[in-house]
């Protein structure tokens, strides 16, 4: 057994399965995913969010699989009796992409479920989450990366209901700047604003919400925006501040077992100090709010 502080992991995504009670755990979890060479991705299981079993080697790339580095933000939804994996991954002369995997158990193996990634070839994509509409159809939500288009874009595409084709054209919801808290970020010379980590959810008034992550003027941090429209192709109406505002971010929402809310999220944003930590939130008024303790 390991303690959340022991494991260093970005993009931390939570599979709550109450027949088991258990919660898996995903991310980024190479110790440099910056550069180098891809080994996969771990996965970890508890019972408590304190105390975890793992890593267990959920994905591990065949010799064709068509990329080899930056295998980033693993997301795992249970769909139609089967578990999809959405994550990240480029290679050398392709642009970064969001892939679908499959598997029959939270714990894989996961397999591609095509031989190409479901975001536009010619955008850089990255942290592809997925959603189900009120018909039920299925979207996937995602980024297209501030290195290509300096304001970062927020894009929905609805899907084939086997998930392995778009089922029509890409649908702009926002840019970075429409939020007033987004401030620019500079790397490797470049200089932009940031889309990270999209994730949908629905309050207990049913008002569909969206997490998202970029840079704010106490680093990284995760925004709120809601469909004005309640669909999903909004209009999507930012919040002034952040939700959570500094040297953190690519969260996610899930309920535990006990019905309370929590935010996961990594923090610091610093390699290799990054950890998961899971925030206690609650609505009160009709908002989301973070209290102030947290779970170690």
């Amino acid at each position: 057994m390991q303690q959340t502080a022991d494991i260093q992991i970005r993009d931390p995504f939570i599979l709550p399965i109450a027949d088991e009670r258990i919660y898996y755990m995903y991310g980024t979890t190479d110790k440099q995913p910056w550069g180098g060479k891809a080994s996969g991705f771990d996965a970890y299981r508890s019972r408590d969010l304190q105390q975890w079993e793992g890593p267990f080697p959920v994905f591990r790339p065949e010799a064709d699989f068509w990329a080899d580095e930056n295998f980033w933000a693993p997301e795992v939804h249970l769909y139609e009796g089967r578990y999809y994996m959405l994550a990240s991954f480029k290679a050398e002369g392709r642009c970064r992409a969001t892939q679908l995997l499959v598997a029959d158990h939270p714990l894989g193996p996961f397999q591609p479920l095509t031989d190409e990634p479901i975001t536009p070839h010619q955008w850089e994509c990255l942290d592809g989450t997925l959603y189900r509409d009120e018909q039920g159809a299925p979207w996937i939500v995602y980024c297209r990366e501030w290195l290509q288009t300096t304001d970062g874009e927020m894009y929905a595409q609805r899907l084939q209901p086997d998930l392995k084709a778009a089922a029509g054209e890409p649908i702009k919801l926002f840019s970075a700047t429409e939020a007033p808290w987004v401030c620019i970020t500079e790397f490797n010379g470049s200089r932009g604003y940031v889309t990270d980590g999209p994730y949908l959810f629905r309050s207990p008034q049913d008002e569909l919400w969206m997490l998202w992550s970029s840079h704010g003027k106490d680093g990284y941090a995760i925004g709120l925006a809601k469909s004005a429209s309640g669909s999903i192709q909004g209009p999507w109406v930012q919040e002034n501040e952040p939700f959570f505002r500094k040297d953190g971010g690519h969260g996610m929402l899930f309920q535990t077992f006990e019905g309370e809310w929590r935010l996961s999220l990594h923090q610091p944003n610093t390699s290799p100090q990054e950890r998961a930590a899971f925030l206690h939130a609650a609505w009160i008024n009709d908002r989301l709010l973070l209290e102030v303790k947290k779970d170690d």
